[in-house]
């Protein structure tokens, strides 16, 4: 905890140093900083995602208004063990290391598989959870989804993603999308120290066990226990987590609202840092019932 209170305006993304802290056996990697609030964002990562694949950009947009959390959890990049074939077990860290922290309560903040946990983490803990944030995501299978096409796939479980991969899984095919994807990627690259290393072949191959069982035991049925204000975002044309899924979800939690982006796909919070960081901090900040 006293990096919570330490390591507030002093740092950024590129900068802040990886702390650790032991829950339920795992050895969790995690970094903090920002402004201090009383609750801090909490943020849920994607498939094959590390600590350092959060756009320092958008981070440091955050981090202006609120205390960040970012973190590794079980078998991923820094953080130690073995990562759950199941998303609910994977939920069931990301709560061990909330909890371990000593918080009362967050704003979680999920993009495409961290989108799941996130829903898992509000649903199995509503009192831990304040705000919600779903980025790119969906609610698992039901009435109206779409799953991605095979071919997306191909490219996502490939043993190693090159540039070209991500420009093709996270943003538009148009010139003006690319060239965004590309400074992203350049983003990424600013940081020197402590960085995670990629996500190890067993981890990757839990997670694709995961996210098969999830298209038969997810949490599309009880979105409508969702009592919390969320916010659900994505691009106009995710190839990943198709859009229509973040529309449908969007209907069916009780307190959503919903913002589509333009010309941009999964990666639009990377597309467009700034202002997705102005619209979380919109929503954060204003009363809701």
């Amino acid at each position: 905890m006293k990096n919570l209170e330490q390591n507030l305006n002093t740092f950024t993304a590129e900068t802040v140093e990886t702390s650790y802290i032991e829950a339920d056996g795992i050895r969790f990697a995690y970094r903090t900083f920002g402004k201090p609030s009383d609750v801090p964002l909490v943020f849920c990562q994607r498939f094959r995602g590390t600590i350092d694949d959060w756009d320092p950009a958008l981070i440091n947009e955050l981090a202006r208004e609120r205390t960040i959390i970012l973190f590794d959890n079980a078998g991923i990049g820094l953080s130690s063990g073995e990562t759950p074939e199941s998303f609910f077990g994977t939920a069931k860290y990301a709560y061990a290391f909330i909890r371990a922290l000593g918080l009362k309560q967050v704003d979680l903040l999920g993009f495409s598989m961290g989108g799941y946990i996130a829903q898992i983490v509000a649903l199995e803990h509503p009192d831990l959870v304040r705000r919600l944030i779903l980025a790119g995501t969906g609610g698992g299978t039901g009435e109206g989804t779409e799953a991605g096409k095979p071919e997306v796939f191909q490219v996502a479980f490939k043993p190693v993603n090159v540039a070209e991969d991500f420009l093709y899984l996270f943003f538009e095919q148009t010139e003006t999308s690319r060239a965004a994807g590309l400074a992203y990627l350049e983003r990424l690259a600013r940081r020197k120290e402590s960085r995670a290393p990629l996500v190890k072949p067993e981890s990757v191959q839990a997670q694709i066990k995961g996210a098969g069982a999830w298209r038969t035991i997810s949490t599309f049925d009880r979105l409508g226990e969702i009592k919390q204000p969320v916010l659900v975002a994505n691009g106009n044309h995710d190839i990943m987590i198709p859009t229509v899924n973040s529309y449908i979800i969007s209907q069916r939690i009780p307190n959503a609202q919903l913002i589509i982006y333009p010309d941009s796909g999964h990666g639009f919070l990377f597309q467009y840092p700034e202002m997705f960081a102005e619209h979380v901090n919109i929503f954060l900040n204003k009363n809701l019932k």
